[in-house]
This record gives C-alpha cells, sequence and structure tokens, in this order.
C-alpha cells in the first residue's frame, strides 16, 4: 500500500498514513457521538489516529477505537457545554436532528449552514 509521512503537531510525532483513505463523513457534516451525548460539525479530519500517546492512553481500553482509521475534529455541543472534540469513525453516525450547532466558534470555520450541512469558508480551502 503506497504510504506517506507528515508531521502532526498535535500528536508532537510524524505519522504514517496510506496516500489514499476512504472516510464515512466529510468537512462541514453534523454528525452525533454513539456512545455519548453530544453532537459536531467536523472542521478537520486525520486519516488515521494523530493524537498524543497521552490522549490515547486517558481512553479505557474497553472502549479504546482502533488508529488505523479515520479520526474527525469536531465543533461540538451537549447540553452542559460547547467544545472542541477528537472523535474515532466507528464512534460517529450522522446526526438525525439535521439542524445547525450553536458551537460558538462555528462561523470561523463555515459560511453557511444548507440542506444539512456546513460550507467551509473560502479562505480555509486549498
Amino acid at each position: 500500500m503506497d504510504k506517506v509521512s507528515y508531521f502532526s503537531a498535535q500528536a508532537g510525532r510524524t505519522i504514517e498514513v496510506p496516500r489514499h483513505v476512504k472516510t464515512r463523513f466529510t468537512i462541514g457534516d453534523v454528525v452525533r457521538h454513539k456512545a455519548f451525548d453530544f453532537r459536531g460539525v467536523i472542521f478537520d479530519v486525520d486519516p488515521v489516529f494523530a493524537n498524543s500517546e497521552e490522549w490515547y492512553a486517558s481512553i479505557p481500553e474497553p472502549i479504546r477505537p482502533d488508529r488505523d482509521q479515520p479520526f474527525y475534529h469536531l465543533l461540538a455541543e451537549s447540553d452542559d457545554s460547547d467544545y472542541v472534540a477528537y472523535v474515532s469513525q466507528q464512534n460517529l453516525i450522522a446526526d438525525a436532528l439535521g439542524g445547525p450547532v450553536s458551537h460558538p466558534d462555528v462561523h470561523d470555520y463555515f459560511e453557511m449552514f444548507e440542506d444539512g450541512r456546513y460550507r467551509m469558508r473560502r479562505k480555509l480551502t486549498h
């Protein structure tokens, strides 16, 4: 399999990833966590786990996700707060509510909410 490497500042190390990865979700999609009560909008995607070892080790082993799958950065909301979440693909489903996310940073990343998803600001795309 053809692989590439890149330095992940979040992980503090070089990550090796397949050149092509199929993801279930994309930037702008509104998703919900399968096990925990929060939803959010995706603002970045890592093709494989690219966070710190400490973060990974903090997840209880029985529910720790496999590293070799896409991980999504979310502007997340729950009944209690707004925050940034880092979630494996296996733990996400499409959000059935279909409405916008109330996270205060949404407008820093996205221009508009239309047809159940957000459109990323043009200045942030490449």
